[in-house]
């Protein structure tokens, strides 16, 4: 980078912007390519004793991950000072909410059938179902004004709506954790890597937080 910045001032800018194209194409492959082995493997029986378990797990996990990279994305930028890297986030996030709802999809079908009073009663009994159901929602609303257009619309309550994505880190973790039958070692893993996201974006999260707080004589 040195070497391109004493060659030419507009060198280093069109390398940024080379190397996050090349980075938006490799998120796009890297978040792909393992649903089309999900799809190999359950048609060849690799899914283990009890594929639909191991499926909606596959899935689940990968949205967390997906989302951990997401939030990491800022930071990154920040410590390389180059901003370019933040276009990532957008394909990132939109990737996670495409695992999130092909995760909850599994669940609804393979797992009961669409049954919505069953369905129903998964959601009032287990709160573990109740958080990860909630995560999605607000994924879902995410994803649905991730728009360009609207982000210029909604303007800072864009950036206050999707501020929301701390929450469903948070949430993820907890369903994850609650979710484990036996071993708590990696669901623990994932929670600290989420507690480490947030401290390493503490000045947003705090920021977002107290954009809640009505300023003095300011109604919102």
């Amino acid at each position: 980078m040195a070497v391109l910045e004493q060659r030419s001032g507009i060198q280093p800018l069109r390398f940024r912007k080379t190397l996050a194209i090349i980075l938006q194409v490799a998120v796009h492959i890297g978040s792909a390519l393992p649903l089309l082995w999900l799809f190999y493997a359950v048609n060849a029986g690799l899914m283990g004793g009890d594929p639909v378990k191991e499926l909606i797990h596959f899935l689940g996990i990968g949205a967390l991950r997906l989302l951990l990279l997401t939030l990491l994305v800022s930071p990154l930028a920040q410590w390389l000072s180059t901003g370019q890297l933040n276009r990532l986030r957008r394909p990132l996030g939109l990737w996670c909410f495409t695992w999130a709802s092909l995760h909850f999809t599994s669940w609804l079908a393979l797992d009961l059938a669409f049954d919505w009073s069953l369905i129903g009663g998964e959601l009032i009994e287990r709160t573990y179902i109740l958080l990860g159901f909630m995560a999605w929602i607000l994924l879902l609303a995410l994803a649905l004004t991730s728009v360009p257009k609207l982000m210029r619309l909604m303007g800072k309550h864009w950036k206050k709506l999707h501020g929301f994505a701390y929450v469903v880190l948070l949430l993820g973790c907890w369903h994850f954790w609650w979710s484990v039958k036996s071993g708590w070692m990696e669901p623990a893993l994932y929670l600290a890597a989420a507690v480490f996201l947030l401290l390493l974006r503490r000045r947003k999260v705090v920021h977002w937080l107290g954009s809640f707080i009505p300023a003095p004589g300011r109604p919102r």
